[in-house]
C-alpha cells in the first residue's frame, strides 16, 4: 500500500464519518422542530429541515464549536408558508424561532 492510497482511504473514511454525523444532527433538529411546531400549534411542512449556515464560533466556555443554522417551513392554516429557524452550537440547540405569522 502506498502513501497516496492511505491518504485517499483516510479522506474517504473522514467523508463517510462526517456524512454520518451530519445526518444524525439533522435528524435531531428535525425532531426538535416537530416538537417546537406542535407546542406553538403550527404545522411543520415537508417534514424537512435545511442547513443554511455553517461556521465556527466559540461557546460560553471559550471552546471552538461548529455553528449551524437550519431553516424549515411551517403553516398555520395550510394556505401560507412561513419560515422557522433553529440555531445550533456544537450539538446543542441554542435558539429556535418562527417568523411572524397569522393564526
Amino acid at each position: 500500500m502506498t502513501l497516496g492510497t492511505l491518504f485517499w482511504l483516510f479522506v474517504a473514511g473522514f467523508l463517510v464519518w462526517y456524512w454520518w454525523q451530519a445526518k444524525a444532527i439533522k435528524d435531531s433538529v428535525l425532531q426538535a422542530a416537530h416538537r417546537y411546531c406542535k407546542s406553538m400549534d403550527v404545522l411543520l411542512l415537508d417534514d424537512a429541515v435545511y442547513l443554511r449556515g455553517l461556521w465556527f464560533k466559540r461557546d460560553q466556555q471559550g471552546s471552538l464549536r461548529v455553528w449551524r443554522r437550519f431553516l424549515f417551513d411551517f403553516a398555520t392554516t395550510g394556505e401560507e408558508r412561513y419560515t422557522g429557524r433553529v440555531i445550533m452550537l456544537g450539538r446543542k440547540i441554542v435558539h429556535m424561532e418562527l417568523d411572524p405569522h397569522r393564526f
